[in-house]
Parts: C-alpha cells; structure tokens; sequence
C-alpha cells in the first residue's frame, strides 16, 4: 500500500504543532525543500489557534520585558527578543499557508510564504548561536506575544492578515534595523550587526511579499490598495502606525509612501 505525502497544508500543521524550537526549524527546512521539489500539493488541514511552544520563554507584557540596548548588559536581551520575534515569523509563515488555503490563491503565493518560513527559520538560527556564544539560550529570558496576538485577530481575513503582520508589525524591524546596527558597529559588535544585515536585506523581500499578495487580492476585489490599507489599520490594529519610517527600503518593497500618507508629518 502506497502511502501518499502530507499535502503543504499537513505540512504547515507539523511545523506549527511542534514545540521544540530546533525541531521546528529542521522540520520547516524539510518541509520547504519537498514542495520546491514539487513533491506535495496545497491541501488542506486546519491550522491550530496558537502554535506549540516550548515552556520556556516565559510570555509577558510588553512593559515587563528587560531593557534591551546595544550595550553589554542589554546586547543579550536584545538579541532574544530578535530570536523571538523570528521564531515567531517561522509560525506565521506557515499559518499563513495552512489557514487560507481556501481564498484560491495561485502556486506563486505558497512558494513566497515557504520561502518567507525557510529564511525565517535561518534568521533563528543565527541569532540562537549568537545567544549561545554569551552562554546562553533561547528560553532564559521573557518574550511577549504581540505578534501571536495580531495574528489571532487576522485569523479569518488574509487581506487583513497582510496589512497587519508583513506591511505593519514586521515591517517595523525595517525601519529600526539600520540605526540599531551603526549603535552595534560603534560598541565593535560586527557579528551581532552582520546577522542584523543579513536579517534586514531578506525582511525587505518578506515585505514585498506581503505587498505582492495584498495588492493581487485588492485587484481581485476592486479595492484600491492604500485605501483598504488604511482601512485594515483602523479596524484591526491597536494605535496607529509610528515614524521614522525606513521610506527607501520599503519603496524598494513596493510599499510607497502612498501607504503611509495618513501618518506621515505633514
């Protein structure tokens, strides 16, 4: 008896059903190279409300988590609070897959969102064996689900879904990155600052990405982009979106400063 593969959807449920952080990033590098080499089909297979995770970190509120700087003593909790928001990218790359299998979207939309988890999955990677190299780990200090919480109330509307997490909250990394890595630079943290770049270079593709797609479905229901994105903001996301604004990178990324007229200094 021929037992077929999991479809990517199967798939995207494994990854988001396993704790273990290492795990998830072996299983997100397995998973990605069978449907580049078009060994599944989408499928479909309900994604979790929240993804497995490891009892360590600790979650808490935003106000409650350590100070993070470029310093000695705030490089490390810097970095954790990096690794992860990048762990927690892993997950929404993949739920992103899983749970809208039903909006009929093209091939090209699963390969960008495989592509999106694969480099995510690398991201964590890195800054995990930074932390290793000052003796410690991933899980020694708190987190804060902010991510997981935006996600959540995105759950049943992938237009949504796009503004708020790819054009919004990730897309935020773009523009604090490059000052972060001078200030790095200038305490001669090369390592720290060259993982930050290679992370920097790869988030303005995942932020074409979500434009890319965002823009196809408001083709698709005759919705003018900057409008509906402005639109999406003020139903789904707490506060409004804060400058400065990284203009020329998110151009790069097809997010013109159309997008972000309602909230640029006049």
């Amino acid at each position: 008896m021929t037992v077929s593969a999991p479809s990517l959807a199967e798939a995207a449920v494994d990854v988001l059903t396993t704790a273990d952080p290492d795990q998830k990033v072996s299983k997100t590098y397995l998973h990605a190279a069978a449907w580049r080499n078009s060994e599944v089909s989408v499928g479909h297979c309900t994604p979790p409300d929240r993804p497995a995770r490891p009892s360590a970190p600790r979650l808490c509120a935003p106000r409650e988590m350590p100070k993070r700087s470029t310093g000695p003593k705030g490089r490390i909790a810097l970095v954790h609070a990096l690794a992860h928001i990048e762990l927690n990218a892993v997950d929404l790359a993949w739920d992103i897959v899983a749970r809208f299998t039903n909006d009929d979207m093209p091939d090209a939309f699963y390969d960008d969102w495989v592509m999106v988890a694969e480099e995510e999955a690398k991201h964590f990677e890195a800054l995990n064996s930074q932390l290793d190299s000052w003796n410690t780990a991933y899980g020694d200090l708190p987190a804060h689900d902010g991510l997981w919480e935006a996600a959540t109330t995105t759950a049943d509307a992938l237009l949504a879904r796009l503004a708020l997490i790819p054009m919004t909250l990730e897309a935020r990394g773009i523009d604090t990155t490059p000052p972060l890595m001078q200030r790095l630079r200038q305490a001669d943290d090369e390592k720290t600052a060259n993982i930050l770049d290679m992370i920097y270079k790869d988030e303005i593709n995942h932020l074409a990405v979500g434009v890319r797609w965002f823009e196809f479905l408001c083709a698709r229901d005759q919705k003018r982009p900057t409008d509906e994105y402005k639109n999406l903001l003020d139903r789904y996301f707490r506060g409004v979106p804060k400058g400065p604004f990284n203009i020329d990178a998110r151009t790069i990324a097809g997010m013109t400063p159309n997008y972000l007229a309602p909230w640029l200094e006049s």
